[in-house]
Formats: structure tokens, sequence, C-alpha cells
């Protein structure tokens, strides 16, 4: 579904991304695991066409979207659910699912979109007139994530998911996100919380200081020696 060929990415004259690449087969969850400042936000901006590689080739549904605009990007059915959340203040939470759906112009589909994002995520129906701002950690990213399913995306991009969240909502979002994949939409996770991460992932891949220096399932990396020493505390 999504192949990443030899990317490279600069901030002017500093390479935050080298020569990276890697795949997502239809139906994975793919995990990025990494410390903080590897590279994982990066590549991801560089997916969706936030940011242009300096070399190298995005292919999507066997088609080259190195060079499309974000909005394109969207409309072929690939969305990001952004690191920090970045719900819109001063629009409700009914009025940032809608915005998920700008590009999309049939109204039936919406209204099926919006009622399976209010089954998956109660909390945001019984808030939908509330102001998104005001919105808990937790209920934020929620939001985040059902704007990003209005668009019936057929990859999913997720930066951080967990940041800054408490535990026992850490782990109700690993459960929707496993629950998204099962539904359908193939999942690419940037996670500091590696553990979590890799226990829900089908594939991995360790990113350190722009490469990617280890790959393996999900289960592979979890028991690997050298990911527990950087990532699990072992």
């Amino acid at each position: 579904m999504l192949k990443i060929e030899h990317i490279s990415v600069n901030y002017g004259l500093i390479e935050a991304v080298r020569d990276i690449s890697f795949e997502v087969n239809e139906g994975e969850i793919v995990a990025l695991i990494g410390a903080n400042g590897a590279g994982k936000t990066t590549t991801l901006h560089t997916i969706s066409g936030l940011l242009r590689p300096r070399e190298g080739k995005i292919m999507f549904l066997g088609q080259d979207i190195t060079s499309l605009q974000p909005q394109k990007i969207v409309a072929m059915g690939l969305s990001q659910v952004p690191e920090g959340r970045h719900v819109f203040p001063g629009l409700t939470v009914l009025e940032n699912l809608e915005m998920g759906a700008y590009l999309k112009k049939d109204h039936a589909e919406n209204l099926k979109n919006m009622k399976e994002v209010f089954e998956r995520f109660p909390r945001l129906e019984e808030r939908k007139n509330q102001d998104a701002a005001t919105l808990s950690g937790g209920e934020q990213q929620m939001l985040a994530m059902g704007r990003a399913l209005m668009s019936t995306p057929r990859l999913l991009l997720l930066d951080e998911p967990s940041m800054g969240l408490a535990p026992q909502l850490i782990q109700e979002i690993f459960n929707i996100i496993v629950d998204i994949q099962k539904k359908g939409t193939t999942v690419l996770l940037n996670e500091q919380n590696a553990k979590q991460a890799l226990s829900i992932a089908d594939r991995g891949y360790v990113m350190e200081t722009g490469r990617i220096i280890l790959s393996g399932t999900g289960q592979e990396l979890l028991q690997s020696e050298e990911v527990q020493k950087a990532y699990l505390g072992g």
C-alpha cells in the first residue's frame, strides 16, 4: 500500500532523515519507534506532503505521491492524526469532525461516517456542541482520530497518539487503534511508547538519528536485546 524508497529530508542544512526505505502492506499496523528527535514525525510529515524529500520516492496505492499537495494525498485515502492533536479551537466537536470530511461531497456518506465516529467515541457525541479546546487531552486525541476517520482513509498515520495521556487512557487509545485496523483501515503508527506500539504492531521499524537501524515483526522487536536496552528499560 505504501512504499518509501530512499528518502532523505533536510531542515535547511540539517539532515533529519537519511536514506530510509520501508513499506506498509494493506491491513497491517506498522510501528515506527525511536527516541525523540529520531526523525519519526519528519517521516510522517513527508509522507503526508507537508514536507518535501531532498531525494527519494514515496509510492501510495501504486502511484508516486512524492510531489503531491497534502489535500490531494488526503483525497487519495491517506490521512494523518498530528502529534499534539491540533484540534480547531473555537469550533465545536461536531464542526471539527465536519472539517475532517471537507473534501467529501457525499452528504449521506458523511452522515454515516459521523455515526460511526460517535459509536466508536461516545464521549464525542456527548460533547458534540462543546468547544473542542475545552476537552481533556484524551478527548482531544479521540477527536483528532475521529476527524481523520471522517475522510474514510485507506491508510491512517498516527503521530504519538499516547503523548501526555494518563495510563488508563493510553490503553483505551491503543485498543481503539486495533479496532480501527480490524475494521479495514491500515495504520502507520509513530510512537515513543515502544512497548505499547510493538505489542499491537504486525511489523516495526526502529529509527535512530534519521536512519532505520532495525526492522522485524512486532514480537521480534519486543524480544530484541537492543530494543529492550534502548527503549524498554531492559
